[in-house]
């Protein structure tokens, strides 16, 4: 059958669409990670998702499969060695045959340092709280070990360190966003374009998202509350919410009970009403601490632990935690 120029015209225009242009491998380390670049790669491909289910970066083990994804990506998304410590050196063996992107350095992103002393315990005692703890949490102490006494030296608690929960405030999600977009487009320029409009996309939801937060806490942001570890700090300085504390520092350690005797006291002082646990770890023990308060207990999932991995997962982690937040703290006295 004879060519006609209209299919000639035709062949060309598909065969130079983005839609036949080799996607890079992209893999990214967390779920809120995941569904920023999976947001701006929406039409083009999907990443790899290193920390799926509701395993946490705090206490995470290399599979084979994540190895497997490492050495095939063309690009690596991540926080940053303050979270993801696990990723070290895997990431450090890959050498220049991936682009690795350590999003706590986007440019826009606002840092905040950790807490120190009172009921935010200080961050660089590494020593004294693994000798006098020394449990550490998680359903197989003996896998998560060597991890967590690793994590509680090493992650990143050191004085001047940055809390590296940067993504529970939707501005530093956007600047993120950039980033990812820029190293995209760089990376697959075939596709550029189309990252482009997905990046003005996945900022017009998160102006929205921003919003819509505001809005949820107004009614309850001077109701102090207590959470597992200190994670809330980004969306706690957003949206002017009352963070008193925290029951423990490092989330692979379980405090000990002179830390548990310390949050039950600064519960009663400041009137605390709420506690929250997080879905990885002991829930046990916010009911240690509210025993024989007015204080009721929540739950808040900061890293995404029970949701499916994708686009909508960072609004649904965002809007959960306005939502726990407003829930408990509304319906306390």
């Amino acid at each position: 059958m004879k060519s006609t120029p209209a299919l000639l015209l035709l062949s060309t225009v598909l065969l130079s669409s983005p839609a036949w242009a080799e996607t890079p491998n992209v893999v990214a380390s967390i779920k809120p990670i995941h569904s920023l670049v999976a947001s701006i790669m929406q039409g083009v491909g999907e990443p790899s998702l290193i920390v799926e289910g509701a395993a946490s970066p705090h206490t995470y083990n290399m599979k084979p499969s994540n190895a497997a994804a490492l050495q095939a990506a063309k690009v690596v998304f991540w926080v940053g060695p303050g979270l993801e410590i696990f990723l070290e050196k895997p990431l450090e063996a890959l050498g220049s045959a991936a682009k690795v992107v350590e999003l706590s350095e986007a440019p826009g992103i606002e840092k905040l340092k950790f807490r120190e002393g009172g009921a935010f315990e200080a961050h660089d005692d590494g020593d004294e709280h693994g000798a006098e703890e020394g449990t550490h949490v998680g359903h197989d102490a003996d896998a998560h070990g060597a991890a967590a006494e690793e994590a509680e030296h090493d992650h990143g608690h050191g004085e001047g360190e940055f809390d590296m929960h940067m993504w529970l405030d939707p501005v530093n999600a956007k600047a993120m966003a950039a980033e990812i977009e820029k190293t995209l487009a760089e990376t697959d320029p075939a596709n550029a374009a189309a990252y482009g409009a997905n990046l003005e996309k996945l900022n017009q939801r998160l102006d929205a998202l921003d919003k819509s937060l505001v809005e949820t806490v107004a009614p309850i942001k001077d109701k102090p509350f207590v959470v597992f570890h200190d994670a809330y700090q980004y969306f706690e300085h957003r949206y002017k919410v009352r963070v008193a504390g925290s029951i423990t520092v490092s989330p692979e350690v379980l405090p000990g009970a002179e830390r548990l005797s310390e949050i039950h006291a600064k519960i009663e002082d400041l009137g605390a009403t709420c506690v929250f646990a997080e879905p990885q770890f002991e829930p046990k023990l916010v009911n240690v601490v509210i025993e024989g308060t007015p204080a009721k207990s929540g739950t808040l999932d900061p890293e995404a632990a029970t949701l499916e991995a994708g686009p909508d997962l960072y609004f649904q982690l965002m809007e959960g935690i306005g939502a726990s937040l407003k829930g408990c703290l509304s319906s306390a006295s």
